[in-house]
């Protein structure tokens, strides 16, 4: 078993997708713009002096930025366009949409979930969730080939999830609240204390559900 703690916020997460990995963002201020920073500066959030700023004002409007999602959005964000591949579950090959989750949690968290879509709905320490109560996250769960849970992906705030769609597809954003995904949503999942691991061997058995 292994305790985890998942706090994650849905705000932000578009910035925080197109920033570079963590490191730059405990640059000093008054170094030479990094990607956080040059974005802020695109989007108004900073002078275009941002560098000359009082280093106390930068770092403020930076680490709310930067507390605004959770690592595991900023891991699944860093994946867009990676080729759906069945049975794929590393960048290199592709992903399938389980593939793909069972990634993200394993980089984010150090957790390895079971293989299949329907399988990760029922893994122990994942507790069900509303879809009113949904936060960036947690596991999102449709029928898209008529039986529960044969599809999977992260939500991410803002109504919309990331996930791996389909044979000609790569990972990419949609929105829950479009008809398709709205009316095959069929729960969602969120990282409780404790889950427990998937034995290595075992875990290099079994298809995904797409």
């Amino acid at each position: 078993m292994v305790v985890i703690g998942l706090a994650v916020a849905a705000t932000g997460w578009q910035a925080l997708a197109l920033a570079a990995p963590d490191e730059s963002l405990n640059s000093a201020p008054n170094s030479s713009p990094d990607a956080v920073t040059r974005l802020l500066i695109d989007r108004g959030l900073l002078p275009t002096d941002a560098t000359s700023v009082a280093p106390t004002l930068a770092q403020t409007v930076r680490e709310r930025v930067r507390d605004s999602a959770s690592d595991m959005v900023i891991t699944a964000m860093n994946f867009l366009g990676v080729p759906y591949r069945r049975g794929g579950s590393t960048e290199a090959t592709g992903f399938d949409c389980s593939g793909f989750t069972r990634h993200i949690f394993e980089m984010s968290l150090g957790l390895l979930l079971p293989r299949r879509a329907d399988e990760q709905a029922n893994a122990t320490g994942l507790t069900k969730i509303d879809r009113d109560e949904l936060r960036a996250g947690d596991l999102v769960f449709f029928n898209t080939m008529r039986r529960t849970f044969s599809h999977v992906g992260i939500y991410i705030g803002d109504g919309k999830f990331i996930h791996s769609p389909s044979v000609g597809g790569a990972v990419r954003v949609d929105d829950m609240r479009y008809a398709y995904w709205s009316q095959r949503f069929n729960g969602a999942r969120r990282a409780g204390p404790t889950i427990t691991l998937v034995p290595q061997a075992e875990a290099q058995t079994g298809a995904s559900a797409r």
